[in-house]
């Protein structure tokens, strides 16, 4: 019985390779997440090169605005907040976000947290650059039309979101609580930190 189960627990020869690929992946995603800067600048020199592509081609405008709209929803989602609080009073559970200022301080929790939203855009845009290399997904179209469309698009969405934020009360950046510093390590005759924090 036990050889049975340590045989089953072992991944087949043809399946090694895939799962030993699938570990290294996951190894430099990990090795990769704490550099937020340097993800977000690779982002945008892939992005610039994925536009100078089709720029030059000058095709695949279906693809791009295809991306534009995935791109669109991720900004979207990474801007809203883990639980809406417009169905909070309907559902009436987990976290609230915080509406007075005396309230305790509770950071920000997204519906799509920053590394999923960079790996998300990230894949969006090879996958994006792969399909330029087929010409069979150069649909021939009249791209003026779908940039108005997707700036209009862009403009209606962002307008309710920003609606969205100032009804609830919410900003979707948090830099940390505020630390005060105590009387003792203040110097003589220095007011007190903690009255002009309240103030």
């Amino acid at each position: 019985m036990d050889t049975a189960a340590a045989e089953t627990s072992q991944p087949s020869p043809l399946l090694r390779p895939f799962r030993r690929l699938k570990e290294l992946h996951q190894y430099y995603l990990d090795k990769i997440t704490p550099y937020a800067t340097g993800r977000w600048a690779f982002w945008i020199a892939l992005s610039i090169t994925y536009i100078i592509r089709v720029v030059f081609l000058e095709g695949w405008y279906i693809i791009t605005y295809g991306l534009g709209i995935y791109l669109l929803n991720l900004f979207i989602a990474f801007l809203s907040p883990k639980v809406d609080p417009a169905t909070q009073d309907i559902e009436d559970d987990g976290p609230s976000l915080p509406t007075k200022s005396g309230e305790e301080f509770r950071p920000f929790m997204r519906r799509l947290p920053e590394f999923k939203f960079w790996y998300s855009a990230t894949k969006a845009v090879v996958i994006a650059m792969i399909c330029t290399c087929f010409d069979a997904l150069n649909i021939p179209v009249f791209w003026p039309i779908l940039v108005m469309y997707f700036f209009l698009l862009f403009f209606l969405t962002m307008k309710r979101q920003i609606k969205h934020m100032l009804k609830y009360k919410y900003i979707p950046f948090t830099h940390g609580k505020a630390v005060y510093k105590s009387k003792s390590n203040a110097p003589p005759g220095a007011p007190n930190s903690f009255a002009q924090a309240t103030k």
